[in-house]
């Protein structure tokens, strides 16, 4: 189970979106107890084995560096995480009270996992460009206590603000910016329990694992009601499993409901990414 928490008012909305809007990204260490980053692990590394000879199940990120997208009720914790104060403070303060929870997944870079091309996770949307505003958010938990041998991941703070001109689908800047991103770099090294929110702008990169262990990050993305990234994800739920969340998480779930859970089949496959660093 998660741990007791203060309420959401504890968490100061200047403080989270001058976090956002200047580094591009926050975190809250100490979220969760490890335990529920323990269970994560286990039902992410299964879910992977049962989806990874599924066509569209796992894409490639990379060499030995997969995405997967999943149903939320497939994780035991997805409520505790989903109404955390935290979670729903900082949705709130940066996306509004009508913030959509649009994509579940996990990134899993194995060992082998090279160092990405820096990106951003899509093109910067006209809210951003034109509107100086964020509208779109991911959270990550890792599932593992991370070493810097494990390949963590590493971001340009306030790069979000980046525009780039001509470049592959709106996310990967030119290799002769990449001094910039370099000369900003910074690794993070999340521990069991530990949150993060990130603007998906801010340019990042996974880093080669050079550990004997995979590393399983969960990944939750939320919308603002204006975003549209919910078009390239299936997001699907049972009728029982909507009505037994809490109404801080069914009420900002807008999942497809079927009547039986199917493997969600990917189609979005960033070439970008699996072309070497370099």
């Amino acid at each position: 189970m998660a741990s007791t928490f203060d309420a959401p008012d504890r968490y100061d909305a200047g403080a989270i979106m001058g976090g956002l809007y200047g580094e591009g990204i926050i975190g809250l260490a100490g979220a969760f107890d490890p335990s529920l980053a323990d269970r994560l692990y286990a039902e992410i590394m299964a879910i992977f084995t049962e989806v990874k000879d599924v066509p569209g199940g796992a894409l490639p990120r990379g060499p030995a560096r997969w995405y997967v997208e999943i149903q939320p009720e497939r994780l035991s914790d997805f409520p505790a995480i989903a109404s955390h104060p935290w979670f729903v403070a900082v949705c709130e303060a940066v996306l509004g009270q009508e913030y959509r929870i649009i994509e579940v997944g996990f990134d899993i870079p194995f060992p082998g996992a090279a160092d990405q091309p820096w990106h951003r996770d899509f093109a910067e949307p006209e809210a951003t460009t034109a509107g100086r505003r964020l509208n779109s958010l991911a959270f990550n938990i890792t599932t593992i206590d991370t070493r810097p041998d494990h390949g963590p991941f590493e971001i340009a703070p306030g790069t979000q603000w980046d525009t780039f001109e001509g470049c592959p689908m709106g996310m990967f800047p030119p290799a002769d910016l990449w001094s910039r991103y370099e000369a900003r770099a910074a690794k993070r090294l999340p521990q069991r329990g530990d949150i993060s929110a990130r603007s998906a702008l801010t340019v990042h990169r996974g880093t080669a694992n050079r550990s004997a262990e995979p590393r399983p990050v969960l990944v939750i993305g939320v919308d603002a009601p204006d975003a549209t990234n919910g078009a390239h994800h299936d997001l699907q739920a049972t009728p029982a499993y909507l009505a037994s969340l809490p109404p801080v998480v069914r009420g900002h779930l807008p999942a497809r409901v079927v009547d039986a859970l199917t493997p969600v089949v990917q189609n979005h496959v960033i070439d970008g990414l699996l072309a070497p660093a370099y």
